[in-house]
């Protein structure tokens, strides 16, 4: 969209009295969205409530009052969602009172563990403001670290919200609001559909491809602690993905799983196979991938997802469905935001990991209705993978480096991932559905520019993408610092690289940290005593190698890419970058930190790291 649409060509009085745009990479921010919807209808305003990349850009010009929720992923960048909007506001043509008429809101949720917290939404409150829009609160800031999570933040942010939309909003016929306490009505409708024919939007209608499973290996040693896959498909049309695209994995839950579930409600297959049409509501709107027919079965199996660690929301939904006096008073306290209230749900849900499922079987007994199935079950998120392969050589051929998450609670109970385990259960001719988007890296033009990658673990992932993609054009400029714990049991394709290092196309340099251990001793030891123990890292490696490092970056212009966990490795890489201007380019302190942002400035300095 390339222009903003004049407020003569659209409505002047929009059918709602508050826009809610959010922007979500793990469905956090839409679950404060959803919360402030909730709150806003509880108070009988009108609201509208939408995804940043399912929003009309050109419309925002035209509204008159906005509350954004957004989400900041990995090292400062804004979800993938949200890309579309924050170029349209950094075009340099766009006057500075663009939005004068616009009164807005913006509420950030992150990590502080990052230097650049909540960035996203300081960027976007700092941009509209630019361009001429009001803002009419002070910026929330919910912080994952905060012992009060995500709602203590939000907590002390709703009120202030609501206080200042009742300030610039007309003000209500009524003022008798529903009680905070009371149940609200569903979202859906639910009808009796008498054809019985599940029906639901075709692949093509999503957009994604049908992935066929070609092969599902193990790469890391049989006897290792972690389990690691390389998962090749073949997809159904030829897609010319990039170096740093992702694949987007829509995951299922096993049968088991759900028929456990069905059995915790007492819902008998009469109603759990039972086509059902489901007809929304006004209010809040339901996820566009939903089918509209189907049954309850199908919707627990593959659209909503009962194995995820409940949110606070969750349990002010399921409380309305106790019959059992003490389950209901104490989901009404772990559901409360008292200080006494909050500290339990935590030890009760995050401290333990417990799940949804697990949950409803502790409070067995809830009687929940069907039409309320979608409020109280969070809908399954895909998730996002860096595409370990280059399209080049084979458009139809897309490949995975995929690390199964298994590990044990605080109660010492087992733990898979939702996705990682769906993904470890596929076997040759397994369908799938997998959808391609675009990803934060972008490679230099000419293949003689050089470039270093910096890829620990399946962080590797997307830098094989990378190289490949340049070994295939001819470039021999490809440095890549590999860092495992074992070069016998967790080297990633270690044999690739070796066939690339002899056609003189790659320097390699990996680090193996942990080699003089056992299994049993790594899986037993903590970040922090790994961190004290003089260990070689990548980050090492980079220091022993500053006179090339800078003649790389300072003197021929390389590009450096850093991939994989972003506890300590992206801070503690980049501080060995600026240790080789100092040390091999004489750059003062502050002309070596200056360096290192003129590399991000001019996008030669590329993060693609994860919690």
């Amino acid at each position: 969209m390339d222009t903003f649409t004049s407020s003569e060509d659209l409505e002047q009085e929009p059918p709602y009295d508050l826009l809610i745009v959010y922007a979500t990479e793990t469905g956090n921010a839409l679950d404060v969205a959803e919360q402030i919807g909730r709150e806003a209808l509880r108070r009988r305003r009108r609201i509208r409530l939408v995804s940043a990349d399912s929003y009309p850009l050109e419309n925002l010009v035209n509204e008159s009052l906005v509350v954004f929720v957004v989400s900041t992923t990995g090292n400062g960048i804004e979800p993938r969602s949200m890309t579309g909007l924050w170029n349209m506001l950094l075009r340099s043509d766009l006057p500075t009172d663009l939005f004068d008429s616009l009164e807005y809101a913006v509420f950030g949720l992150g990590d502080s563990s990052y230097d650049t917290f909540c960035w996203a939404a300081k960027k976007l409150s700092r941009r509209l403001n630019a361009l001429g829009a009001l803002e009419i609160l002070a910026r929330g800031e919910a912080d994952e670290k905060d012992s009060r999570g995500i709602d203590g933040a939000l907590d002390r942010w709703i009120p202030g919200i609501f206080e200042a939309l009742d300030d610039v909003l007309p003000p209500l016929e009524a003022t008798q609001f529903a009680s905070e306490i009371e149940l609200p009505p569903p979202r859906i409708k639910v009808l009796e559909d008498t054809d019985r024919t599940s029906t639901e939007p075709s692949e093509e209608e999503r957009g994604v491809y049908i992935a066929t499973t070609v092969s599902n290996e193990r790469m890391t040693a049989a006897d290792w602690n972690q389990d690691v896959r390389l998962i090749e498909f073949t997809l159904d049309r030829p897609s010319r993905y990039s170096p740093g695209d992702v694949a987007v994995i829509y995951p299922q839950n096993t049968d088991e799983d759900v028929s456990l579930l069905l059995e915790t409600l007492h819902w008998p297959d009469a109603i759990a196979d039972q086509v059902f049409e489901f007809i929304e509501r006004d209010g809040l709107p339901l996820s566009s991938s939903l089918p509209k027919r189907t049954t309850p079965r199908n919707l627990f199996t593959k659209y909503l997802d009962i194995c995820a660690v409940p949110r606070r929301s969750f349990f002010r939904m399921i409380r309305h469905f106790a019959k059992n006096k003490v389950h209901k008073e104490k989901l009404f306290h772990l559901s409360s935001d008292t200080d006494e209230g909050i500290e339990d749900l935590y030890e009760y849900v995050t401290r333990t990991r417990r799940t949804i499922l697990e949950v409803l079987q502790e409070f067995e007994g809830l009687e929940i209705p069907l039409e309320y199935i979608l409020d109280v079950f969070p809908t399954m998120r895909p998730r996002q993978f860096s595409i370990a392969s280059c399209s080049k050589p084979n458009s139809k051929a897309l490949q995975l480096c995929v690390a199964i998450v298994n590990f044990k609670t605080k109660m010492r109970v087992p733990r898979r991932g939702v996705c990682t385990r769906y993904l470890a259960s596929l076997r040759p001719g397994d369908e799938l559905r997998i959808d391609i988007e675009k990803g934060y890296i972008k490679a230099p033009d000419d293949p003689t520019t050089p470039i270093i990658c910096v890829g620990p673990g399946t962080g590797v992932a997307p830098m094989r993408a990378l190289i490949g993609d340049r070994v295939f054009d001819g470039s021999r400029e490809n440095t890549l610092y590999f860092g495992c714990r074992s070069a016998t049991k967790d080297s990633h394709f270690a044999a690739e690289w070796d066939e690339i290092v002899k056609a003189q196309q790659l320097v390699y340099r990996p680090a193996f940290s942990r080699d003089k251990q056992t299994s049993q001793e790594i899986s037993n030891e903590t970040e922090n005593d790994a961190a004290n123990t003089g260990r070689t890292y990548v980050q090492h490696l980079i220091r022993e190698d500053s006179k090339r490092i800078w003649e790389l970056v300072g003197e021929r212009g390389a590009w450096v890419y850093i991939s994989g966990s972003s506890n300590h490795m992206p801070k503690a890489v980049k501080a060995a970058i600026e240790a080789s201007a100092r040390d091999a380019g004489g750059l003062t302190e502050d002309e070596a930190r200056n360096f290192m942002k003129r590399l991000v400035d001019e996008g030669r300095l590329y993060e693609e790291c994860w919690s």
